[in-house]
């Protein structure tokens, strides 16, 4: 058997890495991960200053049975819309 087809027979497919390339990449990953938890972040918190006032809104009155909402159904869808653009956005 050669040399070379011994070579291929035993590549596990590694490579060796430095300590500092090694900590370079687990920098990245780190700021990556970081960077991806802010985005979350502001998006909860956008997600909250959309739909608070709503909320807000529906509990007031509370003795009143009825809500009157005339074209609902659009005003729901737009603002369905709204929120999956905003949920949807790359930043």
């Amino acid at each position: 058997m050669s040399e070379e087809t011994e070579t291929q027979i035993w590549d596990f497919g590694f490579s060796l890495v430095s300590e500092d390339e090694l900590k370079r990449a687990e920098k990245d990953i780190i700021n990556k991960k970081t960077n991806q938890l802010t985005d979350t972040q502001r998006k909860l918190i956008g997600l909250k200053e959309m739909i608070w006032p709503l909320l807000e809104h529906l509990k007031q009155d509370p003795m009143k049975n009825y809500i009157f909402w005339p074209r609902r159904t659009e005003k729901i869808d737009e603002f369905m819309k709204k929120i999956e653009e905003y949920v949807n956005k790359e930043e």
